[in-house]
């Protein structure tokens, strides 16, 4: 019953996707055409000098185009687990993707193409972007009130009683919009009739053939602890033998990357332990150029400020204004980390061992302020130049401390994978300073596992959003 009713709103998703698009052109059309509100804005010819009907002829290219870089977008999948702000990402990428391929053909086009009017095209695409979001947003809603009332649930039996099944059980509990009505657990190990959070264990794998011929169930959900998976190919056998849609949750997901990244190794699937999309020489090379573009712009736009706050800190305090300190980053390689300084001159002995602490006498007044206020994190921007930094990744460490946290701390080194940052995933969801290093290190390596050029610019979109004032900043 659910994959008929995923189906029908998959093609009712298309429908209404359609239907946004010829609203937004045509609205588009009579805004510019009709009420010339683009009018001071156009050049001379801008408007073009088609008629209706020719205008409308366009609309036989932008609805497929769009509908099929929506479906190579994923925006047509099950919308039960999909983060709203992938689907926010996903249509805003489908709108500009199809906006430059239309451009492109109307500028290599004849020369009537070329008087099609831009404003009008630029309008359409702004309308139907912001169009698909508020449909798509309303639909989820809608589902999410639906499901809340008992309707449109997905039910599920889960096999194995493992750490991986109170995993799955836990965000299912906490995530009721997702409509998922657990039946119950089979396992040969527990007794039965244990429960965890209200799913009973309510017979052993054995009994899962007859269960599936008695049962209409929409997914089963392979749990099994690490112990047991001599199991699997049978269960794997029975499941598919029934034809209900079967996933597998492996127990070891303390091991493997949230998105694991898989190879083909002639017909051998090879599981990479750790997937680092920077790895690769394309992303690597485009978050480089990113980094020089926005450290030049940040030291031209900032540079009254850094100037204010070298002359603070020297006429403040005897001793340098750029404070040094010796930081771990890519590949585990020491390096000079520039800082306004905003402590009294100190020995290397004397700060190489101590964290910053409420109240420290070490800190200057100007230091205290430009500390609270992330200025003096300002010269940094000259690292990220040089290469030893990024605008964007995990926070890099001491020496000592990054030998301390290694042993201490599991995954700790995989930090260094990729290049520090002046911010973070971390650093923007209350991370800073004298926070949970085990927090701080799960938020780096979900950045370091996930990291997408929409990604960065989203982590310095929530940075200049949640100000730059650090309460935990000493």
């Amino acid at each position: 019953m659910i994959k008929e009713n995923q189906k029908r709103l998959n093609n009712l998703a298309v429908l209404l996707d359609a239907a946004v698009i010829v609203a937004s052109y045509l609205a588009a059309y009579i805004l510019v055409f009709e009420f010339q509100i683009l009018t001071p804005f156009a050049g001379e010819g801008e408007l073009g000098g088609y008629s209706f009907r020719q205008y409308m002829s366009a609309l036989f290219f932008l609805v497929p185009a769009i509908l099929c870089v929506y479906w190579i977008l994923h925006l047509y999948a099950p919308k039960r687990v999909t983060q709203s702000m992938k689907e926010v990402s996903s249509i805003i990428q489908g709108n500009i993707i199809v906006l430059l391929i239309f451009s492109l053909i109307l500028f290599l086009g004849k020369e009537a193409l070329q008087d099609f009017s831009r404003p009008m095209l630029a309008l359409f695409f702004v309308m139907n972007t912001f169009g698909d979001m508020i449909f798509r947003y309303s639909v989820r809603r809608v589902l999410r009130l639906f499901r809340r009332k008992g309707y449109n649930q997905k039910h599920v039996i889960l096999v194995g009683c493992s750490r991986a099944a109170f995993s799955y059980i836990d965000r299912v509990m906490e995530n009721p919009i997702w409509g998922y009505k657990i039946r119950g657990i089979l396992d040969d190990n527990t007794d039965w009739g244990y429960e965890y959070r209200g799913v009973h264990v309510i017979g052993s794998t054995a009994e899962l053939e007859d269960i599936l011929a008695v049962n209409r169930l929409d997914e089963i959900v392979i749990t099994l602890g690490l112990g047991e998976y001599n199991k699997l190919e049978r269960i794997v056998a029975v499941c598919e033998k029934s034809g209900v849609h079967t996933k597998f949750v492996p127990d070891y997901n303390n091991i493997i990357p949230t998105r694991p990244y898989t190879e083909d190794l002639m017909g051998l699937p090879v599981i990479h332990i750790r997937h680092v999309p920077l790895t690769d020489s394309f992303n690597a090379t485009l978050k480089r150029g990113m980094d020089i573009v926005g450290a030049a712009l940040c030291l031209v736009i900032f540079s009254p400020v850094m100037l204010i706050t070298a002359l603070a800190v020297k006429l403040s305090s005897p001793g340098p204004i750029i404070f040094r300190q010796e930081r771990v980053g890519l590949h585990n390689r020491a390096f000079s980390m520039y800082k306004f300084r905003s402590m009294c001159v100190q020995t290397p002995a004397e700060e190489k061992e101590e964290w910053t602490t409420a109240g420290d006498c070490r800190v200057t007044r100007v230091g205290r302020f430009i500390r609270k206020t992330s200025i003096d994190e300002l010269p940094q921007l000259f690292n990220v130049l040089k290469g030893d930094m990024s605008l964007v990744g995990p926070r890099p460490e001491r020496p000592f401390f990054v030998e301390k946290f290694r042993e201490e701390i599991p995954r700790y080194m995989i930090k260094h994978q990729v290049r520090p940052g002046m911010t973070g995933w971390a650093q923007v969801n209350g991370y800073r300073g004298d926070t949970s290093i085990r927090k701080r290190i799960e938020f780096d390596l979900y950045y370091i596992e996930n990291w997408t050029v929409g990604f960065d610019f989203k982590i310095l979109l929530l940075t200049v959003i949640h100000g730059f004032i650090n309460k935990n900043a000493y």
